[in-house]
């Protein structure tokens, strides 16, 4: 499971730096592999989404079926506060990430005495509350339709602003807020906050036992992990240039555990981050070829699941660990010779 190192952990460990160039440069290489550029982006926005919900499942051990309701929110939030408040790309976006982590820690305060199965049912059902009001509120939502023609708004530092009508450019826009974000979910999984959730995904009762309130740090991670959520969802809607309910479905909050379980999200920070670049790329790549692509990656996702539960990240650490054992074999057998 992923766990919070007493060690001292680097500020920017290799893997987040092969990750960001990976993700800085791909206009350079994309299009050579046969990609565009909006596919990264969305990759991306996806990316954090997954981060911020392994927050919740990976290191707490919270099963939340749901969580699609707070990247809807994120979604609709920012484009209300465009169309209805005012249009301006800091406040729209900020205000996503505090009315989903606002929605999200309400329905923390309902949920967080339960655990397991229960956990699970009622995060489903509350999510589906919100995908319903998002379908029925029609004067504000637009119902089925959702909001349509949202702007993407420039990015105004004050002594300099930005146009983001490119993919280009919203592409880099939006890994400035994902790295940003990725550092700041690093340090927080390695900090005593990140230990404290990591016992309580453990042994919630020992947890307990020895004096942290079990009940607050579970509604804390909800609370934590729909703000990002919103994020993610906010940046969603600035690339679709819309926002509609079916982003805040049960298939939607499916797509994310996929992704998490999967990518190895359950062994290694970096497992939801696979997952999403894996979950987009099989989409696009199968759906080319036929429109059952969902069917034939749930039947990769069950495989690997039966197979590997730790997910691609569980087989990096496997082949890792195996490169490790077979260098010492050789240095172990001329120590005995000598």
């Amino acid at each position: 499971m992923p766990t919070a190192d007493r060690r001292r952990v680097p500020l920017f460990p290799v893997p987040m730096l092969v990750l960001f160039a990976a993700l800085v440069t791909t206009p350079l290489w994309l299009t050579k592999v046969g990609l565009y550029q909006y596919l990264a982006l969305e990759i991306m926005i996806w990316m954090l989404f997954a981060l911020g919900f392994n927050l919740l499942l990976g290191y707490t051990g919270l099963p939340s079926f749901g969580h699609g309701a707070y990247f809807g929110i994120g979604a609709y939030a920012f484009g209300l506060l465009e169309l209805k408040v005012w249009a301006n790309l800091w406040f729209d976006l900020a205000g996503a990430a505090l009315i989903a982590a606002a929605l999200g820690a309400l329905v923390a305060l309902f949920i967080s005495h339960r655990r397991g199965i229960y956990y699970a049912l009622l995060t489903i059902a509350f999510g589906q509350v919100f995908w319903f009001i998002a379908v029925k509120w029609h004067s504000v939502t637009g119902g089925e339709d959702g909001l349509l023609n949202l702007r993407r708004l420039p990015a105004d530092f004050g002594f300099i602003a930005f146009d983001l009508k490119s993919n280009a450019a919203l592409f880099y826009f939006a890994f400035g807020v994902f790295a940003a974000a990725a550092v700041l979910l690093w340090r927080l999984v390695h900090s005593p906050l990140g230990r404290i959730l990591t016992a309580i995904k453990q042994n919630e009762t020992r947890a307990a036992f020895v004096g942290y309130d079990v009940w607050f740090y579970k509604w804390l991670a909800f609370t934590l992990s729909a703000g990002v959520s919103g994020i993610a969802g906010g940046l969603f809607a600035l690339a679709q240039q819309s926002a509609y309910p079916n982003v805040m479905s049960l298939h939607s909050s499916g797509f994310v555990v996929m992704m998490v379980l999967i990518g190895g999200g359950l062994v290694s920070f970096w497992g939801p981050v696979l997952g999403a670049l894996f979950f987009i790329l099989a989409r696009d790549l199968l759906g080319a070829y036929t429109e059952t692509w969902l069917l034939w990656y749930g039947l990769l996702f069950m495989a690997m699941v039966l197979w590997k539960p730790d997910g691609i990240a569980g087989l990096w650490q496997d082949w890792g660990r195996r490169r490790r054992r077979s260098g010492k074999l050789p240095v172990q057998a001329a120590a005995r010779a000598s």
